[in-house]
């Protein structure tokens, strides 16, 4: 299965929420849920009387709005949960855990990027140092510890140069820290649900996996 390349504010519209795809657009008047929250391929005037949704249906949605949020595909969120199943206490808040954890999603909250695909770019294009060497891997779990700054080449570009211009406005989440004036964040502490903030519900998730 390809990676989804389309337009993304599609995917908020068809979860009925903002999943904050497109980073700082999200928050504009541009936002296309802001501008018609209807589902993509409904007409205009359409949806004054929706059908019920299963609660299959509803278990569904949760978990597609958490592999869009991550931006993983299929068999890669079936493998983090299955991962999530076989570690102790609840699946669901393991599941959660294990996909905050990803050096992409690390690159975004510390501010690195606006957008989780932007992050997973920064990754792939090797821009990125982790404990001191380079990697390109953006699905890798860090861990308690662990130091994220950028390549000695990359602190050239254009890019991190506006970035060292905007970050003292970014709010980063406290299980992570991040010097600003190099760069450079450190895993503080594994994340916990209630430092995540979620956009969907992770026992749903559990349910839509169990049957």
């Amino acid at each position: 299965m390809a990676r989804y390349t389309g337009a993304v504010c599609r995917l908020c519209r068809r979860s009925g929420e903002k999943l904050f795809l497109k980073g700082s657009r999200c928050y504009t008047p541009k936002c296309e849920i802001d501008k018609r929250n209807k589902p993509p391929g409904q007409a205009p005037g359409a949806g004054k009387r929706r059908k019920r949704i299963s609660d299959r249906g509803l278990q569904l949605r949760e978990k597609q709005k958490a592999r869009y949020s991550y931006g993983t595909l299929e068999r890669q969120f079936k493998k983090t949960f299955a991962a999530a199943e076989k570690q102790p206490g609840i699946t669901g808040e393991n599941l959660l855990v294990l996909l905050e954890r990803r050096l992409d999603n690390v690159i975004y909250r510390l501010g690195f990027a606006d957008s989780r695909k932007q992050a997973r770019q920064i990754v792939r294009h090797g821009h990125i140092i982790l404990n001191g060497r380079k990697t390109n891997v953006p699905s890798y779990l860090v861990k308690e510890g662990d130091t994220i700054g950028w390549r000695e080449g990359s602190r050239k570009t254009e890019y991190y140069k506006t970035l060292v211009e905007n970050i003292e406005g970014k709010t980063v989440l406290t299980w992570l820290s991040l010097d600003r004036q190099t760069l450079v964040g450190q895993v503080l502490t594994m994340p916990t649900p209630e430092q995540i903030g979620a956009l969907f519900d992770a026992k749903a998730i559990t349910e839509y996996y169990s049957r």
